[in-house]
Order: C-alpha cells, then structure tokens, then sequence
C-alpha cells in the first residue's frame, strides 16, 4: 500500500484523539477536533489564521460577502447553546434550525451534515457539552439574500456507515463529516453544483491570507490524477505541496492533521472515484 510508509510516520506524530473512540465523548472529541474541524470556522483567529489561545469554538466573523456577513456563534457551554436540549443542538447541527424555528444560513454545509450518523451526531453533541465554558458575545450573521424555509424535509434518523478502508466510508467521511466536496465543488444560486460538478473545484475564498481558490479533486489530470497518495496525504494533513511549497488557508490542515490513519486512506480511495473533471472556472461571490 502506497500510503503505509507516511501513515506509520502520521500515526505517530498524531494527537491522543487520533485513537478508536470507546465512548460518545471521545468519538465526539475525534470529529470535532479532527475530520469535522469546527474550529475551523467556529474559533477566533489572529491575522495570521491562528487560532487564539482559550477561545475555542468559541465564535468568530466567518466571512464578509455582498449577499452575506456570516459569524459563526460562540458553540462553547459558555454561549446560547448552553440553554438549548441536546435534541435542539443536534436539529440545528444537522438541519440548521434553531429551538425558535428560525433558519440558520450558509456557509454552514447542511447539505453535507444532514447525512450525519446518528450516532455521529449524538457524538458531537455529547463532546461539545464537555469543552470549556467561553464567554464570548456573537452578533447575528446578516443575510441580504432571501433563505428558503428550511434545507429539507425533517431528518427523522440516518445509519451508520461502517468504517473502515473503503470509499463508502471515505465517502462520509469526504461529505458529511469534512464536507470536503462542498468547498471544492463550483456553486450555483442554489449552492453547491454537487450532481453535475461534484469536486471540480474553482470556488475563492477571501480572508487574511488573501485569496485561495479551492484546487480539483477529481481524477481528472487537472486534479488528482498526478499526486501519488503519499502526496495526497501530505497536502491534506501538513498543507504542503510535493515540491514542498505551503497550501493556503481555509483549508483546516492541523485539524485534518488528526485524522486516524484508516479514515485518511479512506478519505483518499473515495477521492480517487470521483469522475474527471476539468478545472471550473474561478468563483467567489
């Protein structure tokens, strides 16, 4: 196997949540500090894209665009979740709708997390309650766009996905856990072109890196198509290029980072199947 070489060498330079989770809490800790990288969007950083010590998850400006202003709120115990049941946090994790009804917008992926295991979920929810408590006021995101009613039908309950080295589970974990192919997929008024574009590439994000633009991940030679699978991880989990040149935020490397050597594998099979694609063209806002 291409990767062993480099997942024995991630293997030990991972963190202690990179291991088999035994209870809910743990799994919670691995997602949400790995693959899932809340943190990437829901804690504050510095200028340069580092996250600021004791303020984790506990809320920051996401991004600035003319449809939108979206500040992802403060998730610690110390923030409005704290007064929501642990079956209202997980509607609005999964469905994006709050206790009162109200919708909560883009660039939360609910497309993706609406495939969340329950268990997965339930997961996240147990762990969050656990974080330090950060008292942190948030305004509201301001959406000059209209929103629809809500992102879909209720989700009454969703099975797990068998993990292990295959693309099923690289697929879950590619979509609803990271959701890797909502970033790297062109967008539409609608969002995300996931059914005819999936992985394609081309969408810009603005931030105090500058512009970044998300790269392909299909098989095509525009994308993936060159990179062994060492080379893949090491893009993924360091932000480091081949040759050695840094990758860009917001890609959430030291999250990914944590990633178990299995789910990393898996995460690469499934990125393998995805169908050639040329590169889309840039986009932003």
């Amino acid at each position: 196997m291409r990767l062993s070489a480099l997942i024995a060498t991630l293997a030990l330079s991972t963190c202690p949540l990179a291991v088999t989770a035994e209870t809910p809490e743990e799994r919670g800790a691995y997602l949400v500090e790995g693959p899932a990288g809340c943190g990437n969007c829901h804690s504050p950083i510095d200028q340069a894209g580092q996250p600021l010590p004791g303020q984790a998850l506990a809320g920051r400006l996401v991004i600035e665009l003319p449809e939108f202003t979206a500040r992802a709120p403060n998730i610690t115990p110390g923030g409005p979740v704290a007064g929501w049941s642990d079956a209202e946090l997980a509607r609005a994790i999964r469905e994006g709708l709050r206790p009162d009804g109200s919708l909560i917008g883009p660039p939360m992926p609910f497309e993706m997390y609406r495939d969340l295991s329950d268990t997965d979920l339930a997961a996240i929810v147990a762990y969050l309650r656990t974080v330090p408590a950060v008292e942190n006021t948030m305004a509201a995101s301001e959406y000059r766009i209209p929103l629809p009613p809500a992102w879909g039908p209720p989700v009454e309950s969703v099975a797990d996905i068998p993990r292990g080295v295959t693309a099923e589970y690289g697929a879950y974990l590619a979509s609803a856990v990271a959701h890797c192919v909502d970033c790297h997929t062109p967008r539409g008024p609608q969002g995300a072109l996931l059914h005819d574009e999936l992985g394609r590439g081309g969408f810009a994000f603005e931030g105090p890196w500058g512009i970044s633009v998300a790269p392909n991940l299909t098989s095509h030679a525009d994308g993936l198509a060159e990179y062994s699978d060492a080379d893949l991880a090491g893009m993924i989990t360091r932000g480091q290029r081949p040759d050695g040149a840094p990758m860009m935020p917001p890609m959430p490397y030291r999250y990914l980072a944590k990633m178990t050597g299995d789910d990393l594998s898996a995460l690469i099979l499934y990125l393998r199947t995805l169908p050639p694609l040329p590169d889309a063209e840039t986009g932003g806002s």
